[in-house]
């Protein structure tokens, strides 16, 4: 009996560890894939070494694409925002309410969901770190997009990237370091605080976007070489912008390696999908592969990016794909390789996941459109229609040159007509058709600033810069001027508002009220604080935006509002020579 006992036993025993192992590999088939999904701000395709540029050294970013997949023809938008909110729904901005960088242009509809929406509703952990540019109040914050976690700003630009002001969900705070470290360093932080998994991380860098900002060490790298690569116009290049924006991406390259090496540190490389782009092409004049146009441009140069994807030991090494691809494409794809239906989500973007696991997979020929104030152009596989309709051979013309409207009429008419239906189909807001007032008091949202890029100025007081991003309000000089903002109150209740400010000497005492219709709060700014603009002694170039100030907080106190949409008026009741620099105001619901 006795060895038949030890055998039942050991029986018994092997098949308890079969059974613990069937279920440890169902549960690792079960395991969802992190995503970090990097991207760029102003960087060119042609500003990586990849790409053949012996100006610059960029191995971690090269890396993704040499570890993975990389996309030969692969089309953004000309500027930021347009393609923030393709990348995030699946859709052309133009159906998402999306026509300005600035004052209330950039906010993309709330009904569409966004990836990030998505993946929340399937388990995951959602994080953005960095330059949101799809809308500020709720519901149009990234708290209210899908994303558990926001560090950064959500302008178009900032005004200064060393220990910055930044809001972190919602709440204004000071950042540390230079801003792409920083991002890096939350970035790192939350794969580590959620390495079970499943995370998403949204990580928009702000450089190398304006003002050319970029630590010692970088710049001193550049700041006296030789460029042997430069724009085919050589004349029209800036060289010590060009310097800036490659030290600036050889910063970003940095942070990319920051981040593979923490995701080999904490054993998630294999269970990791990283994917690398930019949102437009380069903010200047330089070496970008000899195509035409640059930022702003509806051309090759303006919108054509880099796009790689890494996911070890899924996707096979040095993979190709020549089929054409957009950042519209990208949520498609992304629920492709994660495998979760898009059910009866309307989208224009493909799921490009059959081209990533076999570029010589079959796939149905498209046109990918390109619009920027209203210029537009097209491109289909082979060819490229500019917004003056003339038509190029892009495979063996991708600077061009040479029409082949002649020789192709019937295809040029074609693709003019294909246009036409595309900018027909959807009705396109713009700076004077679009009424919607900004919001505030989201019913599931702490906080909303109003600053001072969506106010309007009355009087002789004016911005601080032509580009209402980042800037403030200044010349208060009269006492019946006044700033206002056209709001719709979500919900009723108390506010307690924060006024950043500045306050030349000798002009305490000055009353300010704050108003909706009846409701109103007054205070009174009995210290003066006048601190110089900022921001030039970190520039490595002139700047085109606005400098900045060290804005002093004051609490105003609280204030009543009615769920309405009315404008709420700041003006001055008592002042003597200078009212107020106004940069912005932070209102906190209370009750």
């Amino acid at each position: 009996m006795r060895p038949i006992i030890i055998i039942w036993y050991f029986c018994f025993g092997l098949l308890g560890s079969c059974k613990e192992q069937i279920q440890e590999a169902k549960k690792n088939d079960e395991v969802k894939p992190n995503i970090v999904l990097i991207m760029a701000d102003d960087q060119g395709w042609g500003d990586l070494s990849f790409h053949g540029n012996t100006n610059l050294s960029t191995p971690n970013i090269d890396g993704i694409a040499k570890n993975g997949v990389s996309f030969t023809n692969f089309f953004v938008q000309p500027v930021c925002s347009p393609t923030r909110a393709e990348l995030l729904t699946g859709k052309y901005f133009t159906r998402l309410g999306v026509h300005g960088t600035s004052a209330g242009g950039e906010r993309m509809d709330f009904s569409v969901p966004t990836i990030a929406e998505i993946l929340q509703d399937n388990g995951y952990q959602t994080a953005a770190f960095g330059k949101w540019h799809n809308g500020m109040q709720p519901p149009y914050h990234p708290n209210t997009r899908g994303f558990d976690e926001f560090y950064g700003f959500a302008s178009g630009h900032w005004g200064n990237y060393f220990s910055p002001l930044l809001e972190h969900n919602g709440e204004l705070v000071k950042g540390s370091g230079f801003l792409a470290d920083d991002l890096t360093d939350h970035t790192i932080q939350f794969m580590e605080d959620y390495k079970e998994g499943p995370f998403f991380i949204y990580l928009p860098f702000n450089t190398p976007h304006s003002p050319m900002q970029v630590p010692d060490r970088y710049w001193n790298k550049f700041k006296d070489k030789e460029l042997k690569m430069m724009y085919q116009n050589p004349e029209e290049e800036n060289l010590p912008f060009t310097r800036a924006a490659l030290a600036m991406v050889e910063n970003i390259d940095d942070n990319v390696g920051r981040i593979l090496e923490s995701l080999e540190r904490l054993d998630l490389e294999e269970n990791t999908i990283v994917i690398y782009l930019s949102d437009n092409g380069p903010n200047g004049w330089r070496w970008n592969g000899g195509m035409r146009g640059k930022k702003g441009s509806t051309d090759e140069g303006g919108v054509k990016a880099p796009f790689f994807i890494q996911w070890k030991d899924h996707i096979k090494m040095g993979t190709e794909v020549q089929t054409i691809g957009g950042a519209i494409d990208i949520t498609p794809t992304l629920l492709g390789l994660l495998e979760i239906p898009k059910n009866d989500l309307e989208m224009d973007g493909k799921n490009l996941a059959p081209l990533i696991q076999d570029p010589s997979a079959p796939f149905e020929d498209r046109i990918i459109y390109n619009h920027w104030e209203g210029r537009t152009s097209l491109r289909t596989q082979d060819f490229r229609l500019d917004n003056e309709d003339r038509l190029f051979e892009m495979n063996s013309d991708p600077e061009q040159k040479q029409e082949v409207s002649d020789k192709l009429q019937g295809l040029q008419d074609s693709l003019i007509r294909e246009r036409e239906k595309w900018l027909t189909r959807y009705p396109r807001l713009t700076n004077t058709s679009d009424t919607r007032p900004f919001t505030l008091g989201h019913p599931k949202y702490k906080f909303t600033q109003l600053p001072a890029r969506d106010g309007v100025p009355s009087g002789k007081i004016k911005r601080s810069n032509r580009f209402p991003n980042n800037t403030f309000f200044t010349q208060w000089t009269q006492a019946n001027d006044s700033i206002f903002w056209d709001v719709d109150v979500l919900q009723k209740g108390k506010y307690r508002v924060t006024l950043y400010y500045t306050l030349k000497n000798e002009n305490e005492g000055i009353e300010l009220i704050l108003s909706q219709g009846k409701n109103s709060l007054t205070k009174t700014l009995d210290t003066a604080h006048d601190p110089p603009l900022e921001g030039m002694e970190n520039d490595r170039v002139v700047r085109m935006e606005s400098y900045i100030k060290d804005f002093k907080p004051v609490d105003m106190g609280i204030i009543s509002l009615d769920a309405k949409r009315t404008p709420l008026v700041l003006k001055a009741n008592q002042m003597k020579s200078n009212g107020p620099e106004v940069r912005l105001l932070q209102f906190e619901r209370v009750d």
